[in-house]
């Protein structure tokens, strides 16, 4: 039933494709005229079991966002923060209504992604995992998901991980189309506010002082 299902997806992702290309076009349009070349963002994120593809977005922040997350005095250069100044103007209508997401449609059509699954982490987050958040892994990443229309970005990782646990031991296609359906009605709410999470910065703390207490060992 995956199989057929994952057919399914990339079906769908084409025939949407086709009917939101003038939506795609205006959006890549109003990036290139307002904040100049590099329409899309393109990010290396872990899909299934941890195999790394390149996720597409429209361009929402600056060039230099991650360098520019030290100036700001940020400790997750890819968390944000209340009225980021690293979004741009346009770039806060796309995250507002999930526009910025579109492109994904393409990671779908090339079997990367699905369009419900466990949202795609960066891979120096993934490295981090434990065997229990390494779970979520064992689906294809998709472009909204069960933690996504519950609470999207206002909750924090371990939340985010249960929840993605439970949709990996839940699947169906009927789950899928309801996600679907509580995605679009969620669009109608706006951008949650911003939820500072610190999971990740600790994990990282912890591994960079673990490799310097072998260094020194």
């Amino acid at each position: 039933m995956k199989l057929v299902w994952a057919l399914l997806n990339q079906l769908t992702a084409a025939v949407a494709l086709i009917l939101l290309s003038p939506v795609l076009l205006g959006v890549a349009l109003w990036i290139r005229v307002t904040d100049g070349p590099g329409i899309l963002f393109v990010q290396d994120r872990a899909g299934l079991r941890g195999k790394p593809f390149r996720m597409l977005k429209f361009r929402s922040m600056v060039h230099n966002a991650v360098a520019r997350s030290a100036e700001l005095g940020i400790d997750d250069p890819f968390g944000l923060v209340e009225n980021d100044p690293r979004i741009t103007r346009c770039g806060r209508f796309l995250r507002r209504t999930s526009l910025d997401e579109l492109p994904q449609l393409l990671n779908v059509l090339a079997g990367q992604m699905l369009l419900v699954g466990p949202r795609p982490d960066v891979l120096p987050q993934v490295a981090n995992y434990s065997p229990l958040d390494a779970r979520r892994l064992e689906v294809k990443p998709g472009i909204t998901g069960w933690a996504q229309v519950n609470g999207r970005d206002d909750i924090d990782w371990p939340q985010r991980f249960i929840l993605d646990r439970w949709y990996v031991d839940h699947w169906s296609p009927l789950l899928d189309l309801r996600i679907i359906g509580r995605t679009f009605t969620d669009l109608r709410r706006g951008e949650p506010p911003v939820h500072i999470d610190t999971l990740n910065i600790a994990r990282a703390e912890e591994k960079v002082e673990a490799e310097g207490i072998q260094r020194a060992a």
